[in-house]
């Protein structure tokens, strides 16, 4: 028995279903998390150890370019804990079927994207 296999994929016209988006987003926003975690750590230490210390910072934090990479750490955090929730239910048989997984992947991005725009739109007010 031989199977007919496509010679050539065209990986630009395969349509990833969104359940397989917030799963890759889950695992670089992960990833992003864990290369940034020495740069948080050192902004928090330095905010904490002296009056001056923390106004440099303060300054220093101001930077558009620093504000926009903060923005993107709180989406990536907040989609990674939303999207472990889900695999973490999915893990306990909960959700499973074809149209509560989409709709479970639907709102992880969904809520990620709105909490993020809430958050930061409070803090930097």
């Amino acid at each position: 028995m031989h199977k007919k296999r496509p010679k050539f994929l065209d990986v630009k016209s395969i349509r990833l279903p969104i359940p397989g988006i917030v799963s890759i987003l889950h695992r670089i926003s992960g990833v992003a998390l864990f290369v940034c975690l020495p740069l948080l750590l050192c902004l928090f230490a330095g905010t904490l150890s002296k009056e001056s210390a923390f106004e440099s910072y303060q300054a220093w934090v101001n930077n558009p370019l620093v504000i926009l990479i903060l923005i993107g750490l709180l989406w990536a955090y907040l989609h990674h804990s939303l999207a472990g929730i889900r695999f973490l239910l999915l893990d306990a048989h909960k959700g499973l079927a074809l149209q509560t997984a989409r709709a479970t992947a639907k709102a992880v991005f969904v809520a990620a994207i709105v909490l993020t725009v809430v958050i930061a739109g409070v803090c930097l007010l």
